[in-house]
């Protein structure tokens, strides 16, 4: 289906990153010589995302100028600059501004590499196969092998029809890749300000209305200043590696 909102995850404290956060937030560490916040942004708009909303907390000035000197899109603020909201509670604070139809999520510290030659970039890819009728949400995964910077067993299994459930330690883990498809119902009977969207997550896995769409090419999250230098090494190995 056709995806005209997003909302970038952009709010947090990014402590494991110290002493670079110190200074400036999280999404606007540099990896490659680009802002983290950046790569996602290009990638919507690519998709020619029209709506996008971006939540700020740890030192938002900084993070809305930025936002508001972005060129290719009038960027929406949801300031929580009160207080903290996590994963969950940030979008609902966000949904005025997002509007009642499924939107997309990212999170502003994890990007990818286009697998090069494909026929869709993955946004486009996730967005086709997002089908309300019977997802509530619809995951972006990474295998571990086309990640770098990833260091847990994993979060999810996938079964044959699409569905994901929470990975319990055998079989063949994927990742949640920061990238999903939301429809806004699943938050429709919470009422606490402040909650993880893992909470939504095991409701639609308890629903049978949680899906994965396997990502193609390489997938990075970066958490520490010294996985700055791994990503980079990576992307250049990655790049390096394609055909010509």
């Amino acid at each position: 289906m056709t995806i005209n909102a997003a909302m970038i995850l952009a709010a947090g404290l990014g402590t494991r990153m110290r002493p670079i956060t110190d200074t400036r937030p999280k999404p606007l560490v540099e990896v490659a010589g680009k802002p983290l916040i950046a790569y996602g942004l290009e990638a919507l708009g690519g998709l020619g995302v029209t709506r996008i909303v971006c939540n700020v907390h740890y030192l938002a000035p900084m993070m809305v100028d930025w936002l508001k000197a972005w060129p290719e899109a009038d960027i929406a603020i949801s300031d929580e600059t009160d207080a903290l909201l996590d994963s969950g509670g940030g979008i609902v604070k966000a949904l005025p501004l997002l509007g009642g139809e499924p939107f997309l999520i990212l999170n502003a510290d994890t990007f990818w590499l286009e697998e090069p030659g494909a026929r869709d970039d993955n946004l486009a890819t996730l967005t086709r196969q997002f089908d309300p009728h019977v997802m509530d949400i619809l995951v972006m995964t990474a295998r571990p092998d086309q990640a770098t910077g990833h260091t847990g067993a994993g979060d999810f299994m996938i079964d044959a029809d699409g569905r994901l459930a929470r990975y319990r330690g055998t079989g063949e883990p994927v990742i949640y890749a920061g990238v999903l498809v939301l429809h806004p119902r699943v938050f429709a009977s919470i009422t606490e300000p402040r909650f993880s969207l893992n909470r939504c997550f095991d409701s639609a896995i308890e629903a049978g209305r949680l899906y994965g769409a396997p990502m193609r090419g390489h997938w990075l999250t970066v958490g520490t200043p010294e996985a700055i230098g791994e990503a980079e090494t990576a992307m250049r190995e990655y790049l390096d590696g394609q055909p010509s």
